[in-house]
Order: structure tokens, then sequence, then C-alpha cells
């Protein structure tokens, strides 16, 4: 992850854009890409989105490589590790969603038995 973290700034620096990578305009960017990902499933069946033809799986690759590097270029601008920072948000998980309360469950931890 920091050889990618590195590659993304050198990008970034080549081009001059830092001026633009503001943690606000980070964040805005990331949701348009999120937006641009989610637009590749829109209209699919639950099937068709668990079998994606191989232009449309190409496209969600593309969206998700996106959504990766902007999100790794704000959580370098906010000096967050996003490993660490999905092990923390695991553990939160785990104590809000209690394997015998949640199993087989679609619900919000606060609808929970």
């Amino acid at each position: 992850m920091t050889e990618l973290i590195e590659k993304i700034r050198r990008f970034n620096q080549q081009r001059d854009w830092e001026q633009y990578h503001s943690p606000k305009n980070l964040a805005m960017a990331l949701a348009g890409e999120v937006g641009e990902l989610l637009e590749c499933f829109q209209w699919l069946t639950e099937q068709q989105s668990r079998n994606l033809a191989p232009e449309k799986r190409a496209a969600v690759e593309e969206e998700m490589g996106d959504v990766t590097i902007y999100l790794l270029n704000l959580a370098d601008h906010l000096g967050i590790d996003l490993i660490d920072a999905a092990h923390k948000k695991l553990e939160q998980n785990a104590r809000k969603y209690p394997i015998d309360k949640a199993k087989g469950q679609a619900k919000k931890y606060t609808e929970l038995d």
C-alpha cells in the first residue's frame, strides 16, 4: 500500500495537482467516483450483478481503481492509515453485530433483538 500511495503522490506532483487536493475536494471527487461505480450496476438484477459480462466487469474494475486512488489520496492527506482504520471498524462492528444476534439478519444493529 505504501508503494501505491507513493506512486499516487508522484503522479499528482508531476501534474501540480496537489493544489486542488484539499480533503473536501478529495472527498467530493471520491463521492463522484463511487457514483460512477454505482452506475455500472444500475438496472441490473441481483443475478446480473453477480455475473458481470466482461465489458461490464472491466468498467467496474476501472471505477474501483478510481475509488481506491481517491480514497488513498484522501487518507494520505489526512494521515489516516486505512488498514488500521479498517481493523478498528471491524472490531466496532463485531461488538455491534454479535454473531448470535446478527447471523443471517440484514438488520441494523439498533434493530437486533
